[in-house]
């Protein structure tokens, strides 16, 4: 294959990749926006195995087999609700390719078409997408922890952020470190490259763990975006150093898209943006959520709520986490069908951050066939919550929580769901525990809020049974 043909599959490939995500820009364009993704990558992949036929493609080949057969097997296997924890594994994986291929490159420059010795421009590109690499692995393994609850094993997987004096000084040091040691790399000649390379790896790779513990379960979308975004810039780094095209044109649609993502994300929580990709960097250290007493609250039966909202003009129905554990979205379509043949408005309000990743609840919602155009996005919807005559929390905390209008509140700023405007406010939980922010939430205890206590599919059907 000439080099001409690989430029033009690659661009074919680039091509399909930005139809991609534009396609992933809204749920009804989602599915053709996956099928591009795949058409792109299967074309990027045989092009590179045409480029190496002459090597020992059959080896190639298997781990391709055996890496596809992994990962078809635990894409049948995971739950919605682990997809955050898959995302995050799926991170460390390609944080951890780029550095081996960084390692292979130094190794073995002519092995990948680089001059040996190896040019200064090539050690610079590979000193980038390597400790970015790093960080990605260790941050990501870090981020899956915090998600799979594994912080009762293990204090740095704790969903609280973990912080001690002298943390952000600590970071600045190691980063000053990780930088010194790279700059003594892309100076160094052949003999003495090894040593600076190797500290300059195992410094970011604990870099990552540091950056990463300080941040909050209720951050954890941001993280998730912010992680997206560097996986993406250490494929671009890589790609440079090995004059790849395709590795630097989807890295940087990776790395970019991931740093927009980031940005919506932050502003949707009211957080600094450098503050998050710094590790919370600016964040009280030692701080720790209040949590609050016991306090009385008003409850009710599912029938109690079934009766509400079949005698109400306009439901608002806010998803949360809880709906995702339960499994109960395809209740809900079926109630929103029922409410709406006796003449109920029904709405979907959607967080920018509800549940554990972006889009987490539009892709349940999607998944239980709910019409495109009763979804609506926090800007859109908030001002209809002061009119309407019920809303419906299904498992959502946080993003509900009147807490963030008080000045001095952990999460104060926080921009949530006007549920507490609404006549009558319907919470479905499991218990009366707080959110990711380690919060009491206000809404359980106003006049107006009627908590039904249970497993939300549970509940939700129920509620369908008493609607006539």
């Amino acid at each position: 294959m000439s080099a001409n043909q690989v430029a033009l599959w690659y661009l074919a490939a680039s091509a399909f990749f930005i139809l991609a995500l534009k396609g992933l820009s809204h749920p009804e364009s989602a599915r053709r926006g996956n099928l591009f993704g795949m058409i792109g990558m299967a074309i990027a992949i045989v092009v590179t195995l045409a480029l190496v036929a002459r090597g020992n493609l059959g080896m190639i080949v298997l781990a391709i087999a055996i890496g596809g057969t992994i990962g078809a097997i635990v894409a049948r296997r995971v739950e919605m609700t682990q997809m955050p924890e898959l995302v995050a594994a799926m991170h460390s994986l390609v944080g951890m390719a780029a550095v081996l291929i960084a390692i292979a490159a130094v190794y073995n420059p002519s092995a990948f078409g680089i001059a040996d010795p190896m040019p200064v421009g090539n050690r610079l590109e590979l000193f980038i997408g390597s400790f970015v690499g790093a960080i990605t692995f260790s941050g990501s393994v870090i981020a899956f922890g915090k998600l799979a609850g594994l912080g009762k094993h293990f204090r740095l997987f704790s969903s609280a952020p973990v912080v001690f004096q002298g943390q952000h000084l600590l970071n600045l040091l190691l980063a000053l470190a990780m930088i010194g040691f790279g700059v003594w790399f892309f100076l160094s000649g052949k003999e003495g490259q090894w040593l600076p390379f190797i500290v300059m790896l195992a410094i970011a790779f604990v870099l990552g763990v540091l950056i990463i513990i300080p941040i909050g379960g209720a951050d954890m979308p941001v993280v998730i975006s912010m992680l997206n975004s560097y996986s993406g810039w250490a494929a671009a780094g890589i790609g440079f150093s090995l004059s790849n095209p395709m590795l630097i044109i989807a890295g940087a649609l990776v790395g970019s898209s991931g740093a927009i993502l980031s940005y919506i994300m932050c502003k949707a929580m009211n957080r600094s943006f450098f503050n998050v990709i710094l590790g919370g960097f600016g964040a009280a250290e030692g701080a720790a959520a209040a949590g609050g007493e016991q306090r009385a609250v008003k409850s009710g039966s599912p029938e109690d709520a079934a009766y509400l909202m079949a005698n109400a003009d306009s439901v608002i129905i806010v998803p949360g986490y809880g709906l995702a554990v339960s499994r109960a979205q395809h209740a809900v379509k079926e109630l929103t069908d029922k409410l709406i043949e006796k003449g109920v408005s029904v709405k979907y309000a959607v967080h920018p951050v509800a549940g554990r990743m972006p889009g987490h609840m539009n892709v349940l919602l999607a998944e239980a066939e709910v019409p495109y155009d009763l979804v609506f996005e926090m800007e859109d919807i908030n001002s209809e919550f002061g009119t309407a005559d019920v809303a419906l929390v299904l498992g959502a905390n946080d993003v509900v929580n009147p807490l963030a209008l008080k000045p001095g509140s952990p999460i104060y700023g926080m921009p949530i769901l006007d549920a507490y405007k609404a006549k009558t406010v319907i919470v479905n939980k499991r218990s009366m525990a707080t959110g990711y922010a380690g919060l009491d939430n206000e809404l359980f205890y106003m006049d107006r809020t009627m908590m039904v206590f249970g497993d939300a599919k549970k509940v939700v059907e129920e509620m369908v049974k008493a609607i006539h």
